[in-house]
């Protein structure tokens, strides 16, 4: 991003050394001809995270692999001038890996007297925003401290990246593409700014279907390319995912590690069990006919709703819910899969399903990214920075209004 006496065509001029790819030519603007000085301390690094959730989009609409799709659409982005293209995976590993180990304290810890349990997840910001805003105690303590996806990008991007890069958190402005409209709230939340990088993580929110309106209305050549990782000049390859049908699979992710974690029961593949609908599923583990974890995910307010009404009355028999707040996942966000008259395009989410289900997994115990940023950044996987980063705190009704000055 430049100065407002810059023009794109002069300011984007790169030069490529073996020192440093993206160094910046100091090239006299057409402002400094006229005798306007150029502020370059207004300049910023402009960088764009992308959610693993809105690639299926892309694909579809692009009629391409997912990782091809990745690669044009971080082509266009960067023909616009961004500097750098991120897949969120990497922040949900560490939003999963947190969770387990949180659902397992918790179990360890939970008695009648001081219930623990259930864990509800946090990662959609529809969910948490209902949760705070309307229903507040009982159900806030039940929520799964650890940050959202969107969350940790941020703070990563803002603090590990920034560090690396030299820059102070005010000179990156973070973009996040989304499948959903409310990861732009979720933007807003008070908490966000943190002590560590002292501003917000993401900047502006964009949905995939904002991104295609404007790829529809640009006529830039585009030129394919790599996304790029938070290590300097490595790139991804390919495009991975995590363990769930239409979202980043917190349920399944939890459920394995508790299961290995608490009785030594090594979980391969999750059975999945419909109930009330197909947004409404049951996971159970058993041993000798004892039932020893009962996990569910409820997408959709109808069944939000449900859950609430017998956790509040205490007839709860879950240790553990994926609750999302978008009928049929991440996948079926407003954001992406609508019809142009507003309704749910039911062919596209399909399609989307079948795209995403071909994505490879990569657990993220397994990720050598994730455990390096754990020593890198963190200083280890206990440390007291772990808790600052990575996890939060929610509030009750009559959190006070934030500002709308965010740029949606």
């Amino acid at each position: 991003m430049k100065c407002e006496h810059c023009t794109r065509k002069e300011c984007s001029k790169k030069t490529k050394t073996e020192d440093q790819e993206n160094a910046s030519v100091d090239v006299p603007s057409l402002a400094q001809e006229n005798g306007e000085k150029c502020d370059v301390s207004q300049h910023k690094v402009l960088a764009v995270s992308v959610c693993p959730q809105s690639l299926p989009y892309f694909a579809a609409k692009f009629r391409l692999s997912v990782t091809d799709a990745s690669r044009r659409l971080c082509g266009f982005l960067k023909g616009l001038g961004v500097h750098y293209v991120f897949d969120t995976a990497i922040a949900a590993g560490f939003s999963i890996l947190e969770s387990q180990k949180e659902f397992v304290r918790r179990y360890q810890r939970h008695s009648e007297g001081e219930p623990a349990l259930p864990m509800l997840t946090s990662a959609c910001p529809g969910w948490v925003r209902y949760a705070e805003r309307v229903l507040g105690h009982p159900v806030t303590p039940h929520l799964c401290t650890a940050k959202s996806p969107q969350q940790i990008m941020g703070s990563l991007v803002k603090d590990y990246f920034a560090r690396r890069q030299n820059l102070s958190p005010d000179k990156i402005f973070h973009v996040i593409v989304a499948p959903c409209y409310d990861k732009k709230l979720e933007a807003l939340r008070e908490d966000f700014p943190t002590a560590s990088h002292g501003s917000r993580g993401a900047d502006c929110v964009l949905t995939s279907g904002e991104i295609i309106q404007i790829m529809e209305q640009s006529d830039l050549a585009v030129k394919d390319a790599a996304v790029d990782t938070l290590f300097g000049g490595l790139k991804e390859e390919e495009v991975r995912r995590h363990d769930g049908a239409s979202s980043d699979g917190y349920l399944a992710h939890v459920f394995r590690h508790a299961a290995k974690q608490l009785f030594d029961e090594d979980v391969g593949e999750v059975t999945y069990r419909t109930l009330r609908n197909k947004d409404f599923q049951e996971v159970t583990l058993e041993k000798n006919g004892e039932v020893l974890l009962r996990f569910a995910a409820a997408y959709g307010f109808r069944n939000i709703q449900n859950v609430v009404l017998k956790l509040k009355k205490g007839r709860f028999p879950y240790h553990f819910v994926e609750v999302l707040a978008c009928a049929g996942g991440c996948l079926n966000g407003r954001g992406q899969a609508q019809t142009e008259d507003g309704h749910a395009d039911k062919a596209l989410l399909r399609q989307m399903e079948g795209i995403y289900a071909d994505i490879p997994v990569r657990p993220p115990e397994t990720s050598a990214h994730v455990q390096e940023l754990y020593q890198e950044w963190l200083d280890g996987v206990d440390s007291p920075r772990v808790q600052e980063a990575l996890h939060t705190m929610y509030q009750g009704p009559g959190l006070r209004a934030v500002s709308r000055d965010i740029k949606w």
